[in-house]
């Protein structure tokens, strides 16, 4: 499983929306209907699954699929 489709594995965890059905400009809150405690309980996943540490500025910038996973890739990067 490729790192992107493991990632919307994770956010389909939390809405009606299928990995294979997810595109990279949904937003989290009016396209995937997440709500704030969603958003948190998500963001706490991602750090466990692929092992970095989100800061809580970084993470308020972050309102789409697509914007969440380069946020991820660079976390990774930095390791």
């Amino acid at each position: 499983m490729t790192q992107e489709m493991q990632f919307k594995t994770i956010v389909a965890q939390y809405c009606e929306v299928t990995p294979e059905d997810m595109t990279n400009e949904m937003r989290f809150r009016e396209d995937l209907g997440f709500s704030s405690l969603d958003f948190m309980s998500f963001l706490g996943e991602l750090e466990d699954e692929f092992d970095v540490e989100l800061e809580e500025e970084d993470a308020l910038q972050v309102w789409t699929v697509g914007e969440a996973l380069e946020l991820l890739e660079k976390l990774q990067a930095e390791g």
